[in-house]
């Protein structure tokens, strides 16, 4: 009798591995508590290691500036700050000399300064003698000043010059119709970090709580507002701990950390607002939790580890200039936004799954309820249906708005405001300065020569010094009093330059010292060497540095923009209508800049002095982070459409359903992004307030015009040619019966009884999701 095969076990349905970021998100959400727990516990100790990390590096500038410091630094000794107190009338309407008033106030100053017991040493007054007051009276004979230095090292400097100013304090009282004013190295760099230090404070203040008002009214509910700042929040206080660690390695200044705090604030909340919009869209759809959380996973998350990505790679371009205040800027940023990223696609899943449904508890009455169903905005919808139909003209209308701000961005001057220029002059010591700079030109910020090398200290450079003395006496362009001091082995020579500090003429001295006054007075010094640093060389030369590198990293940042488009939608000529869209919104936002700050129109209601200027390092900043976080909003928007097109939409109606479809999380984060860096433009210093305005105003015309009527309008007159070839149908039983073994195994996994149940069929939309992985929408 045959022996009969035992009968053949049923197959078992495939399980599809899902892709990173939903098993991210699976193992996060099974165990939230371990994954919260672990996020504050690198925040806490991020936090504390770049406590103990001390100072950092020093930044250093370009070029032959860079060069100096670096020898100044070489010599690993004290430092010392060179201060001037300046004596005048207070309406300037008396002279120095022979005036009872004046001479006795700049006495009592100079005698108060020497009998300060070590604060303060090499203290010189107008009234020494013949020589000292022709050099320390001002050309027009109605100012007196009196120098002096305050001993480092820098600890022990602070706690002298607050001796110091407490007597200069007690004499300006004693002779209340004298100005009696102090400005100097020490007093501006204290008055700088002061203010740096209390913008960087108010801002963080006032973000969280506008970030949040924002959010409650996105999402109708405190709680789900709430995620989103707590999480964006904690990845900035993680990305400063580091920066401070990193930093003792690469320079990061203050500006970097202002810089974290914008971008982390304003790209936490961003990327965790696409995560928690897309799951409370499934779960308004239908979906049960645990479902929700997947779906989301494997789109939103998807498209913010995408979107992370680009801009950490744009930032790196910054790598190219070899300027450390950029490598600071494109560590700080970087950190910031790998960590937004790390927290988004675990830590808010993990929150998500804690709290389930009642991530929508505290709800505000009237608020959110149509925002949180799934669904297309009204008013975007008929816009973009409007621009199908017309694209010719309002793409045109569009376009010609655009240029129109642009077109002064072609009158760009890029310059650096010194000390004295960045900062309001309510700061008693900017005002110091601006009255020292009016009466002694370069006094505030004067060229320093650094000198090397054998002899550096005896008789061959002191003979050099007497020649460069005279040359300065002679020459309008430099200054006097031409000062010395020794630093370890090497001599510093302090050169007063005309001018401002930042402006043609102060260039022009630089020049005539560089190439004139040093090269003569050095003739015949032997083996000695020298090299020119302070404010105006360190701006010359920062321009000249970044003038031959900006093509480099404007190449490599357009490169990885198109890599990533045409990788990620196989559109080559969507790719390259993005980028050229891209680069005129950003053309857009430096021509607001250059009518706000340059031609001085917001000077009023920001409360600044123009210096007729930009930033010098703000266009290129601007540039490459704009296009990392632009990538942002366009992969959201393209992936939507492609979505419909491959669903089997027209070209045109995947236009108008997919900008329709995510307009309403589009606007939500644009708006986010403005309100964070608008409040930039309420600080203090002018560079903040010109990155402010410049990053506000191109997130507004980018979520607006661009992405609203310029995109579609392009989209439209490219029609089918946009997307190339249309692939086959995919196979609809499969993808349902793949959809729903991933969903039982997902549900028998859940120890959340809300997950298990009947699986969700597969929908059209999800059907479509299962595009090539980059497309994949949030």
């Amino acid at each position: 009798m045959p022996t009969l095969a035992p009968p053949t076990p049923p197959r078992r349905a495939r399980q599809r591995r899902g892709p990173l970021t939903e098993r991210l998100a699976g193992w996060s959400a099974r165990n939230a508590k371990k994954t919260i727990g672990g996020w504050l516990l690198l925040v806490v100790l991020a936090v504390l290691a770049g406590g103990a990390a001390g100072s950092g590096a020093k930044t250093s500038d370009a070029g032959e500036s860079g060069r100096a410091q670096q020898v100044l630094r070489e010599q690993r000794t004290d430092e010392s700050y060179r201060e001037n107190v300046l004596v005048e009338a207070v309406d300037r309407d008396e002279r120095f000399t022979g005036s009872r008033g004046l001479e006795a106030a700049a006495k009592d100053v100079a005698a108060a300064l020497r009998g300060a017991k070590g604060a303060a040493t090499d203290v010189a007054s107008p009234l020494d003698g013949a020589a000292a007051a022709k050099e320390l009276v001002s050309k027009d004979g109605r100012s007196g000043l009196v120098t002096f230095t305050v001993p480092g090292p820098a600890a022990e400097a602070d706690a002298r010059l607050a001796e110091v100013t407490a007597e200069v304090e007690r004499v300006k009282k004693a002779h209340p119709d004298v100005r009696v004013a102090m400005a100097g190295d020490l007093s501006l760099t204290k008055a700088v970090n002061k203010a740096a230090d209390e913008d960087l404070a108010r801002a963080e203040t006032l973000s969280l709580p506008v970030t949040l008002v924002i959010l409650v009214l996105v999402f109708g509910a405190l709680v789900a507002a709430t995620v989103p700042v707590l999480l964006a929040a904690t990845a900035t206080l993680a990305a400063l701990g580091l920066l401070g660690l990193v930093g003792t390695v690469i320079p990061a200044n203050s500006t970097v950390s202002s810089v974290v705090l914008l971008i982390g604030m304003a790209v936490g909340v961003d990327y965790s607002l696409f995560y928690l919009r897309r799951e409370r869209e499934e779960r308004a759809a239908g979906k049960l939790p645990r479902e929700a959380l997947r779906i989301s996973a494997r789109t939103s998350g998807h498209a913010v580890v995408v979107s992370g990505i680009t801009v950490m790679l744009s930032m790196a371009g910054l790598f190219l200039t070899g300027v450390d205040v950029f490598n600071g800027m494109a560590v700080g940023t970087i950190l910031v936004v790998g960590l937004a990223v790390l927290g988004s696609v675990t830590v808010l899943p993990a929150s998500l799954a804690l709290l389930g449904r009642r991530v929508d508890a505290l709800r505000v009455p009237f608020l959110g309820r149509s925002r949180t169903a799934a669904g297309s905005s009204r008013a975007w919808t008929a816009t973009a249906r409007a621009v199908v139909r017309r694209p010719l003209v309002l793409g045109g209308i569009a376009l010609l708005a655009l240029a129109a701000l642009a077109v002064p961005a072609l009158n760009m001057k890029l310059s650096q405001p010194g000390q004295i220029d960045s900062l309001p002059r309510s700061i008693a010591a900017v005002d110091a300065g601006v009255r020292l700079q009016e009466a002694f030109p370069g006094g505030p910020a004067p060229a320093q020569v650094v000198v090397w090398g054998e002899g550096a200290t005896g008789a061959g450079a002191e003979k050099a010094v007497r020649a460069l003395r005279a040359e300065a006496a002679r020459s309008d362009l430099l200054g006097e009093p031409v000062t010395t001091q020794r630093v370890g082995d090497v001599l510093s020579v302090k050169v007063p330059l005309a001018g401002s500090g930042t402006d043609e003429t102060s260039t022009e001295a630089l020049k005539a010292l560089r190439e004139k006054a040093l090269p003569a007075a050095f003739a015949g010094a032997g083996s000695l060497h020298y090299a020119v640093t302070g404010q105006t060389a360190g701006l010359h030369d920062f321009a000249e540095v970044l003038d031959g590198r900006t093509p480099w990293v404007i190449g490599f940042v357009l490169a990885l923009a198109l890599v990533i488009l045409v990788a990620a939608f196989r559109a080559p000529l969507v790719a390259v209508v993005s980028v050229l869209l891209n680069l005129l919104s950003i053309g857009a936002a430096y021509g607001v800049v250059v009518l706000g700050f340059q031609n001085g129109g917001l000077a009023g209601p920001l409360g600044f002095d123009s210096f007729g200027g930009v930033v010098n390092w703000l266009p290129l900043f601007m540039f490459v982070i704009l296009f990392g976080l632009s990538m942002d909003y366009h992969v959201f928007i393209l992936s939507r459409i492609r979505e419909r097109w491959l669903r089997g939409d027209s070209a045109q109606q995947a236009v108008v359903d997919g900008v329709g479809s995510s307009a309403g999380v589009i606007t939500s984060a644009a708006v986010v992004m403005i309100a964070v860096f608008a409040l930039f433009a309420t600080l203090s210093g002018i560079d903040y307030k010109m990155l402010g305005v410049g990053m506000a105003a191109a997130i507004a015309i980018d979520a607006t015009l661009v992405r609203g009527v310029l995109f579609p309008a392009a989209l439209a007159l490219l029609g089918e040619r946009a997307w190339g070839r249309r692939p086959a149908p995919a196979d609809d039983t499969a993808t349902g019966t793949e959809t729903e073994t991933a969903t039982a195994t997902d549900a028998a996994a859940s120890d959340d009884p809300e997950a298990t149940g009947t699986p969700a069929t597969t929908t059209p939309t999800e059907a479509a999701e299962r595009t090539p992985a980059l497309t994949r929408n949030a």
